[in-house]
């Protein structure tokens, strides 16, 4: 048997390497979602992946760098709220995007990922610096550029804000009655507000 044969033969199938990866990142968006970033050890990972620890360390370095990877995958559906979001005009921005960042919570797939986000990201700065360093790169400065106004990354900001705390109050704290209130009469009352920081113009509340 040919070096190459013996070679391509220990080689793990990149279907493999794929699937082990897959299973880390899943296992490492419960293990920061159940216990928070500090908490979370690559040692924890890996034995909720059903890997050893260094392999864990050979597809993705150090625990920061897994909540990064862990924190992009997890992040690829606000990303697509983004594209939604800028698909229109901006006399209903604020709905849109009201409405996608409410869908997104409301949906038990999408909001684990976001739960292990928002919880890392409060209680660990090094988990914020890598939550703020994909929100401003990815989400916020891309709304900010569509908007005509002299301070947009603030009204940005400022319309992130008011959705980042409905989501602390409503998915992660669960203060009543705005946990159980109705999605859509939710929107409706968040919806103007956050038209209001993006383009001045707040419309009239449900």
């Amino acid at each position: 048997m040919s070096d190459i044969g013996a070679r391509r033969r220990g080689r793990p199938p990149r279907t493999e390497s794929a699937d082990t990866r897959d299973r880390i990142l899943t296992a490492a968006r419960a293990e920061f979602s159940e216990r928070g970033y500090e908490k979370t050890s690559v040692r924890g990972i890996a034995k909720a992946a059903g890997v050893d620890s260094a392999l864990v360390h050979h597809y993705f370095g150090t625990k920061e760098q897994v909540f990064e990877a862990a924190v992009e995958v997890a992040f690829a559906p606000a990303l697509k709220v983004r594209d939604s979001v800028l698909d229109g005009p901006l006399d209903n921005v604020g709905e849109r995007m009201t409405r996608t960042i409410v869908d997104l919570w409301e949906n038990p797939v999408t909001r684990t990922p976001l739960l292990a986000i928002v919880r890392s990201a409060v209680n660990n700065e090094t988990a914020a610096a890598v939550f703020r360093r994909l929100v401003s790169a990815q989400l916020l400065r891309r709304i900010a550029g569509e908007l005509d106004a002299p301070d947009a990354e603030l009204r940005a900001e400022l319309a992130a804000a008011q959705l980042v705390g409905l989501a602390m109050l409503r998915y992660v704290i669960k203060v009543e009655p705005l946990a159980s209130a109705d999605a859509e009469h939710v929107i409706a009352r968040v919806a103007p507000v956050v038209q209001g920081h993006l383009t001045g113009r707040t419309g009239t509340a449900a």
